[in-house]
């Protein structure tokens, strides 16, 4: 996979981790099946726009703010 989707996917965590999500309990926020979270964690899938805006509004960000660093 590209290095995009492995930053992205460790800010995700980075971020899923800060607000106190469990990787299951937050794959259920989002509406995804745990195992995919697990993918876009390691950057192995790459996660949609439409998906992207799902991480964002269950982390109460915007997508600018999940996208710093990135």
């Amino acid at each position: 996979m590209q290095e995009v989707h492995k930053k992205l996917g460790k800010r995700i965590a980075e971020l899923r981790k800060k607000h106190g999500f469990s990787q299951e309990g937050f794959a259920h926020e989002c509406g995804f099946n745990r195992s995919y979270m697990g993918a876009v964690e390691r950057g192995e899938k790459n996660i949609t726009l439409a998906m992207t805006n799902k991480v964002a509004k269950a982390l109460k960000i915007s997508l600018s703010e999940l996208f710093k660093g990135v």
